[in-house]
């Protein structure tokens, strides 16, 4: 049976987790910023269905990764306030990773917005 109110209770604070790190984080701030621009643009240009899923697929995922590296950043300053390898390995692994892909997000955006461009001129 389902625990309704559990279940509620876990997007409560999902949201929660996406709202503060909005609040906290410039870098999510930054992509979330972009990301809205980026869909209006994909809008002006009236992208085409397939385009829009990948661009979303897309968005979705440097969103998240940026969540997941603000909460290994999170988990690793509640352990230590103490500057250790470990500790700044750790955290700078997950920012690669959030620039890792954010760098073949661009590069998939210009393929998905190049030729859209190109026939509006």
């Amino acid at each position: 049976m389902i625990d309704w109110k559990k279940l509620f209770s876990s997007f409560v604070f999902a949201f929660t987790g996406i709202i503060s790190t909005f609040k906290s984080e410039q870098n999510f701030k930054i992509h979330t910023f972009i990301s809205v621009i980026v869909i209006i643009f994909a809008v002006a240009l009236d992208f085409s269905k397939e385009r829009f899923v990948l661009l979303f697929i897309v968005i979705g995922i440097v969103l998240s990764l940026e969540l997941v590296n603000t909460a290994i950043e999170s988990a690793i300053d509640l352990i230590t306030e103490e500057k250790h390898p470990l500790a700044k390995k750790a955290k700078d692994a997950a920012a690669g990773a959030v620039l890792v892909f954010s760098m073949f997000a661009v590069i998939i955006g210009i393929l998905l917005f190049i030729e859209p461009l190109i026939n509006s001129m």
